[in-house]
């Protein structure tokens, strides 16, 4: 990775204020400041009154809805305020949801009522042809200075539908594993040898804390929901759809074996622990909660947690592979951004200045300095400002190493028919004790029924 740094870098189409030419007023002013009292001996032409300065255009303002609560979202708070200070043509109004789901949902309302915001932390593939969101290729195409080389280009790619580009990559995420130092330490237990979920899972049981029929401190606490659980089967090899795509292989071997080895550890041995439900990311929280306040040793979450965590109490590492097929392969996510078509062409070219200016070097390596998330630059992550703080907070290098072998997202065909079927299995798993291999065989069905639809 190359080009500039940090201190250097700036965005060269930061907005230039809407005012006319001040140099040809001024000198209009002085001729006639100049010109002789008498009207009648005065040339015509010098007599006539100075141009008015123009007055600068109102600023465009457009909403920015996102989904980010705690450090996240006042990180986000601090960028708009700087952006908005920077400038004198954009006024960007942050309108929060309480997560990326409530975030859509309000979207899809407001395409419904014909009143949308100009700019959203989302994405949505099917949307996007059905002509929802706005292609961006002539906004990027109308500023060289963007310089989309310089993006990861992974995360660009996954903005991309039909070869066109609607969104844009903000940030990346992978979900790795932090761990306390003093749950380790205490059952002498090392990072290093943990490469394999089976070695995580013996791991877990070691430092387990029982009373009764009752865990008192649970070894590991995966996070609610499907993703942990397909990171680990892409992991194992295993793959949602067929090579030709026509058909649904969450069935498998790779699937059951893997879901098994978590309801497993959840419910029978009860080493792990699953926080489900509740407002927004109140699960997510209660999953932190109990790794900082010394009720387990440890859980998969965000890089972008680490923003929130105390790493004099821990640590992290990369999520482990499976005994026998090799290093872990999670998945390596773009969090997109996208523009509503029926956004203002005033208000989309406002939008794409927004995106822009947080997706430039300096921002992109703050972002990444103070969330735990994945700079979309390149030339941000060869910044030296972000390698000296990289060497004092190991941490931060962990999402990066893991997204460099990590798994694409997978990209739903139906519109989101086969995800919905795999959060179901999920929970049935997680939460209901139901069999790996039966709640994803009724998954199967369903999914392939609604894949079988677009094939026909």
């Amino acid at each position: 990775m190359k080009k500039l740094t940090l201190g250097v870098l700036s965005l060269s189409f930061l907005l230039l204020t809407a005012c006319g030419s001040t140099g040809d007023n001024n000198n209009n002013a002085s001729s006639a400041s100049n010109a002789p009292a008498s009207s009648e001996s005065a040339d015509p032409a010098s007599s006539q009154p100075a141009e008015s300065p123009e007055v600068p255009a109102e600023p465009v303002t457009i909403e920015f809805w996102y989904g980010l609560g705690g450090k996240l979202g006042e990180n986000m708070q601090q960028l708009i305020e700087k952006f908005n200070a920077s400038q004198q043509e954009v006024i960007v109004k942050p309108v929060v949801q309480a997560d990326y789901s409530e975030t859509e949902k309000k979207l899809q309302a407001a395409i419904a009522a014909g009143t949308v915001p100009a700019a959203v932390l989302s994405a949505n593939v099917d949307w996007a042809k059905k002509g929802y969101y706005a292609s961006l290729d002539e906004l990027i195409a109308s500023q060289p200075d963007f310089n989309k080389e310089d993006l990861v280009q992974t995360f660009l790619e996954q903005g991309q539908v039909d070869g066109k580009q609607f969104f844009l990559p903000m940030y990346g995420t992978t979900q790795v594993m932090y761990y306390r130092k003093d749950a380790f330490e205490k059952s002498g237990i090392k990072p290093e040898d943990l490469t394999t979920w089976e070695a995580l899972g013996e791991a877990a049981t070691k430092m387990a804390v029982k009373s009764g029929d009752k865990t008192t401190f649970y070894g590991w606490e995966p996070m609610w929901g499907r993703e942990n659980m397909m990171d680990a089967v892409f992991s194992k090899g295993g793959s949602v759809l067929s090579e030709d795509g026509k058909t649904v292989l969450i069935d498998s071997p790779e699937w059951i074996s893997t879901w098994e080895f978590f309801r497993k550890a959840i419910h029978d041995d009860k080493t792990m622990r699953i926080h489900s439900g509740g407002q927004g990311w109140e699960y997510w929280y209660k999953t932190i909660d109990d790794v900082m306040k010394g009720q387990a040793a440890g859980y998969i979450g965000s890089s972008g947690d680490q923003g929130d965590l105390d790493f004099t109490q821990l640590a992290a590492m990369e999520q482990p592979g499976w005994e026998g097929v090799g290093v872990g392969k999670p998945v390596a996510e773009a969090i997109l951004a996208g523009i509503p078509a029926k956004a203002s062409p005033e208000q989309q070219q406002a939008a794409f200045k927004w995106f822009s200016y947080f997706m430039n070097s300096e921002n992109t390596a703050f972002w990444s300095m103070n969330s735990g998330y994945i700079a979309v630059r390149q030339s941000a992550l060869d910044d030296p400002a972000f390698v000296a703080y990289s060497q004092e907070n190991p941490q931060s290098t962990i999402p990066l190493k893991q997204a460099a072998h990590g798994s694409k997202p997978f990209q739903d065909p139906t519109g989101g028919k086969i995800t919905d079927a795999l959060k179901i299995a999920a929970d049935k798993v997680q939460i209901s004790n139901v069999s790996a291999e039966k709640a994803l065989k009724e998954a199967k069905e369903v999914a392939q029924r609604e894949l079988d639809k677009l094939n026909k």
